[in-house]
């Protein structure tokens, strides 16, 4: 394995792939350059002096500027580089030629999925969806007590507990509804118990219309201060629910009906190098065949929004992007937080030292397809290729904030690891083999084999099949630990 990789042939930053120590030659550019510090595994060194004010390279793209005198041998990191980005931006629509993406045609064509009257599923789960968190304990509990009721070709039953849907004010209120809305009528679901309490704001009457034309068969309701004992009532309608689905088949399904969503959490200095890149080969590859995927957490496309923005289709595309980088900004100010101070800790522990950097790294889980739709949060995805949507970076919100806009699947890379699930099956790349090694039980597929082989296209093809069986059934580690989480994005004021 290379010790050291330079991204990209404008790059003043090489990043170390493992610990480049004092006094070690690093050959560069056909010139060589001795390291003044240790350089951690994930962390950059400038290969050319950089003076103070001017841009640091990375990706072929700026990541920051220097604060101080660089000389070539350093370590770059927070200590001596700023961000370059203000609040303030004018963007152009300046689109690039769409790429022609190569027909993989030795890949899969068709999964086996659940055909179901509100579309194409992969699961066949019973879920448990509380209208309100005041009855999260009684979902729980129902839950639990109707999985050895399990039979067929159902997977599971599944409580979603919540905190909302009470005592919210405005589009909190609606963020709540359209996303309960959305996992009530996802096909992932082969049956589903709506359970309010009776008295909430967001109880059933009042959420039914969000629902539309939901399929009566398979989601049914219950009041709990309408039962005189809720979980026995519920357990009989939840044995119902078991009893049909346990009766559906997979069916052969072309793959241009899956829809992959696309996050990133944890990252370290080979996140933008390994896991990253080798999901936006991934989404190349289904978009090639006709599928969609679903790249979210907008404050982690700062500093890198031109690039998605000069790839949309069209300028309504880009305006609407635009929209999505500016509402952003402004709930940002509008909370009197700073828009670009984003890398966690443990992001700057394994090598990031600016959004940019980040940034940079996190929108390659977009490949390099045309951008053909923008989705409000809780939006149904209604465009096939790649779509972008309105959601924060928070691992949980943002995964939830996919499987509402129909994401069948959540793809997650990791630099750091992290166990957390997701209403539908959220599978866990990692950047490094450390950390696929570390904690096997967390990771289901090594992006850090990039770093001991060149062949990055037959890992592509690796991931995309890995994929495709997730889609036919195999569970992912989250989901053998019984791992299921959902989020909703809270904005507003609670009563």
């Amino acid at each position: 394995m290379e010790k050291y990789i330079r991204i990209n042939p404008e790059d003043s930053v090489i990043v170390a792939l493992s610990e480049i120590k004092t006094g070690d030659i690093v050959f560069i550019g056909g010139k060589s350059t001795q390291a003044v510090n240790n350089i951690p595994a994930g962390h950059k060194m400038a290969v050319c002096d950089i003076k103070a004010g001017d841009s640091v390279i990375k990706y072929g793209e700026p990541i920051g500027k220097a604060k101080c005198d660089i000389h070539a041998g350093e370590h770059v990191h927070v200590h001596n580089l700023a961000t370059r980005l203000d609040e303030t931006v004018s963007y152009t629509y300046e689109p690039v030629e769409e790429k022609k993406i190569p027909d993989h045609k030795d890949l899969a064509d068709t999964f086996k999925g659940f055909r179901r009257k509100k579309g194409v599923g992969i699961r066949n789960e019973i879920w448990i969806v509380p209208t309100v968190g005041c009855v999260n304990n009684i979902a729980t509990k129902i839950a639990e007590m109707a999985r050895p009721f399990v039979k067929g070709s159902v997977d599971t039953v599944v409580a979603f507990p919540h905190p909302y849907g009470c005592s919210q004010m405005g589009g909190d209120q609606e963020n709540t509804r359209t996303v309960l809305a959305d996992l009530i009528n996802h096909p992932n679901a082969g049956g589903v118990l709506v359970l309010g309490l009776g008295c909430e704001n967001s109880n059933i009457d009042v959420l039914k219309p969000y629902l539309g034309d939901y399929d009566a068969d398979r989601v049914k309701f219950l009041v709990a201060q309408q039962c005189e004992d809720e979980v026995s009532e519920a357990l009989l309608v939840v044995k119902d629910l078991i009893e049909a689905a346990s009766k559906d088949v997979r069916t052969e399904i072309p793959v241009s009906e899956l829809i992959v969503g696309l996050k990133c959490g944890g990252s370290d200095g080979f996140s933008g190098i390994t896991a990253n890149p080798l999901v936006g080969s991934f989404s190349d590859r289904l978009v090639s065949k006709g599928g969609t995927t679903i790249l979210t957490e907008v404050p982690e496309m700062f500093g890198a929004e031109t690039l998605l923005m000069n790839r949309c289709k069209n300028k309504t595309l880009f305006e609407k992007t635009v929209k999505l980088i500016n509402d952003f900004k402004d709930y940002f100010k509008s909370h009197g937080q700073t828009v670009y101070e984003n890398p966690s800790p443990g992001n700057k522990a394994g090598g990031i030292s600016t959004l940019e950097d980040k940034s940079l790294g996190c929108t390659q889980k977009s490949g390099t397809s045309a951008v053909c739709g923008v989705l409000a949060y809780g939006e149904r995805v209604a465009e096939k290729g790649l779509n972008l949507l309105s959601a924060p970076g928070n691992d949980l919100v943002a995964s939830t904030a996919l499987a509402a806009s129909g994401a069948h699947i959540v793809l997650f890379t990791t630099g750091r690891g992290t166990p957390f699930a997701s209403p539908v099956p959220t599978v866990k790349i990692s950047s490094n083999s450390a950390l696929a090694d570390h904690k096997s039980n967390w990771i289901d597929f090594n992006a850090g084999a990039l770093l001991e082989t060149s062949d990055k296209e037959a890992l592509a093809s690796k991931l995309y099949d890995y994929v495709i069986a997730v889609a036919n059934g195999e569970y992912v580690s989250a989901e053998k630990a019984g791992y299921h989480d959902m989020a909703i994005f809270k904005q507003g004021v609670t009563l």
